[in-house]
């Protein structure tokens, strides 16, 4: 959707949908449309973006002075709805958690300086690098090759990390990678510094996790405007997701699993519903019951289906996002408010979730194998006018029809 004035912008966000705006640095209007724009999106909180060499970061979530490739920005873009989201549900959890008695952290971020890691071979330019970000206040560590940041990153925790690029890539490739796949170190942005010019592959790179990518012809500042630009925000998702998180030792949570307790949950639900309407968001309900299977039948006469079941508790809200709500309705029932999430994305979640805790082993006992737990899943989306009740009773519904059919 493009608006060629503010105005327009304006009614489009009244109008349509949207999630996130982008803007025109060299726009005549350009100062005064963020706080227009994010007015206009009402209850929603929205993340705006300027692209522009008259670009100022006042305002804004993401200042770019040149325009970004399209899959830098579709991925930056992604990340920024979705803490937008998460921000939305960590204001609802305090007004929920107030209301039982329990406080939640502000979620304020860590007022230490920024940790960055910066890892390559010594040159004037990555030096140059370094020196620029410990002139802005960060805490530089430096490790002679991206195997050795690796190893670092494994040992204590960043903010941020740099990779000063080979001729071929292959390293940084291979450190992405492996960022990728560890849940401790999925989420820290990585940034790569090119050492030469040469034609590249900038969909693959953001592909395999890099968050920035700078030409060899970018100055230092500029990079290090961008890197630090990266710490801020992820010290801001840490320290909102550590808060969320910390609601589960709030004394209010279900003292077996550490999840929400129906009572809780029935009323945060209510409050997710309406937000949920007000944003023009969707908002799915996901119920997940252990099924009835001949070993867990065994697991539950000897008492080894209840031993378990702190264990499955820690990983449901592990296996969540931060901004879902986990709650144990029953002994063997779950359920999980997924918002911003249509009914297909969220039974996929559900049935990853399911998956997961399947492929693990219980321990039941001296004299028999150990069980595998398997659920079955309900789903249901909220509709227009719907209430937070009666969309928790058509997802539990939806559970009985899967059994059904």
């Amino acid at each position: 959707m493009t608006a060629r004035s503010g105005g327009a912008a304006i009614a489009a966000l009244s109008d349509f949908k949207l999630e996130a705006a982008i803007i025109d640095a060299d726009h005549p209007e350009a100062a005064a449309l963020p706080e227009a724009l994010r007015l206009a999106a009402g209850a929603r909180r929205l993340p705006v973006v300027s692209i522009g060499s008259a670009t100022a970061e006042d305002g804004v979530d993401l200042a770019m002075a040149e325009p970004p490739h399209p899959t830098q920005l579709g991925l930056r873009l992604e990340q920024l709805v979705r803490a937008a989201i998460t921000e939305e549900e960590f204001r609802l959890r305090r007004q929920t958690l107030a209301l039982h008695g329990a406080a939640l952290d502000a979620g304020e971020p860590d007022p230490r300086p920024l940790r960055i890691l910066i890892a390559g071979a010594p040159d004037h330019r990555f030096i140059g690098l370094s020196n620029t970000l410990t002139q802005a206040g960060a805490e530089i560590v430096a490790a002679p090759t991206p195997y050795t940041a690796f190893d670092y990153l494994h040992e204590s925790a960043f903010d941020a990390a740099v990779l000063w690029g080979a001729p071929d890539h292959a390293p940084a490739l291979s450190i992405a990678s492996g960022m990728k796949r560890n849940t401790r170190l999925y989420h820290i942005p990585l940034a790569l510094y090119l050492r030469s010019e040469g034609e590249i592959n900038l969909g693959e790179l953001y592909n395999r996790g890099f968050s920035e990518v700078a030409a060899a012809s970018t100055p230092e500042p500029d990079i290090a405007a961008r890197v630090l630009a990266l710490a801020h925000t992820h010290r801001r998702h840490l320290a909102i997701r550590r808060a969320l998180e910390g609601a589960r030792g709030s004394g209010v949570m279900d003292p077996t699993t550490g999840l929400f307790t129906p009572t809780l949950f029935a009323s945060h639900l209510g409050r997710v519903a309406d937000a949920a309407t007000a944003r023009r968001r969707p908002l799915s309900i996901c119920v997940l019951k252990v099924s009835e299977t001949e070993p867990l039948t065994h697991a539950r006469k000897g008492g080894w289906l209840d031993r378990a079941m702190p264990q499955i508790g820690a990983m449901v809200s592990r296996l969540v996002r931060v901004e879902d709500t986990a709650a144990r309705l029953a002994p063997e029932v779950f359920a999980l408010a997924l918002p911003a999430t249509p009914g297909p994305a969220a039974r996929l979640a559900a049935e990853r979730i399911a998956a997961v805790i399947g492929c693990t082993a219980f321990d039941a006992g001296a004299e028999r194998s150990p069980f595998v737990v398997e659920f079955r899943v309900g789903i249901a989306e909220l509709k227009p006018g719907e209430s937070a009740a009666a969309v928790l009773e058509r997802a539990s519904a939806d559970l009985h029809a899967a059994r059904a059919a």
